[in-house]
């Protein structure tokens, strides 16, 4: 299953990021979310693990030649929680992304204990 991260206040940065998008990509994005939840093992082509992360994860969509990210977590063995997005236009992924997806993580997960 696949949620969205809501800050505190109620903000969905990951859908923020999906209506920015325009409708080509939005489908495509959907076909690799699709995979994401439909199969066991995702190609690492467009699920992968960010090295050196505490399971931080990236969907990984190309559209032509433009890299969209997808930043996301597990909650448990089923349930991947997206935070955010970016075009992607280095090598590397930037740390400050990184770090925003660790700092949702960290939001998200300190909520849920309190419910």
């Amino acid at each position: 299953m696949i949620i969205f991260y809501r800050t505190a206040d109620g903000k969905c940065p990951v859908q923020a990021f999906l209506d920015s998008l325009s409708a080509n990509v939005t489908q495509k994005v959907a076909w690799v979310l699709n995979l994401v939840e439909d199969l066991d093992v995702v190609p690492a082509t467009y699920f992968k693990k960010l090295v050196n992360t505490e399971e931080i994860w990236e969907c990984r969509i190309q559209f032509g030649s433009i890299a969209y990210r997808i930043f996301c977590f597990f909650d448990g063995k089923s349930v991947v929680v997206l935070t955010h997005g970016s075009i992607k236009k280095t090598q590397k992924t930037p740390q400050r992304e990184i770090e925003r997806a660790k700092a949702y993580k960290r939001d998200y997960l300190q909520r849920r204990t309190k419910r």
